[in-house]
């Protein structure tokens, strides 16, 4: 069929005229409300972005001489970090004579990814970059959790015990 007597014919049916294959041979074309067709698409484009969630590479530093509870702390948010899903960068920084002793910064960084392997996987082994060791860490894929289609009922709570109290005197 010609263009001209395919426009013809979605003009009459108040539609328009849309080439989906313009060069293909001969031409593709479609009659459909095209303000229609690209309000769908926006439609689908934002419940996509709305559906998606991004991932965030979150960093943590820390020097070779970190004491026992501020590396505590550091883990406690590496662990907060990786159960909301975002990556995690742990690195140290080495400075002056600390180059020296690279060992250290090692253990401390695989001890750190040991502390966080129930939540979290090792990507990279941990890597020296001029004065900085670093490793990263992804968080474990979730289980998907299976939703039981029976509500199950409520235990009751037991009754306080002013309650047993008040039975008691009551009784006597």
């Amino acid at each position: 069929m010609s263009s001209e007597d395919a426009l013809k014919i979605a003009e009459e049916h108040g539609y328009d005229l849309v080439k989906i294959a313009p060069n293909a041979n001969p031409p593709v074309c479609r009659i459909m409300d095209y303000g229609k067709f690209r309000f769908e698409q926006t439609k689908k484009e934002k419940e996509a972005k709305k559906n998606q969630k991004t991932i965030e590479i979150k960093e943590i530093r820390m020097s070779p001489g970190i004491g026992e509870n501020d590396f505590g702390t550091k883990l406690k948010n590496g662990i907060k970090f990786l159960s909301e899903g975002n990556r995690l960068k742990v690195s140290i920084r080495f400075r002056g004579r600390e180059m020296a002793h690279t060992e250290i910064g090692a253990d401390l960084l695989k001890d750190f990814a040991e502390k966080c392997s129930a939540v979290a996987n090792l990507d990279k082994a941990p890597k020296l970059e001029g004065r900085n060791m670093f490793i990263f860490l992804s968080p474990k894929p979730a289980a998907p959790v299976k939703k039981s289609s029976k509500k199950q009922p409520k235990a009751d709570a037991p009754a306080s015990p002013e309650a047993s109290d008040n039975k008691e005197s009551a009784e006597n």
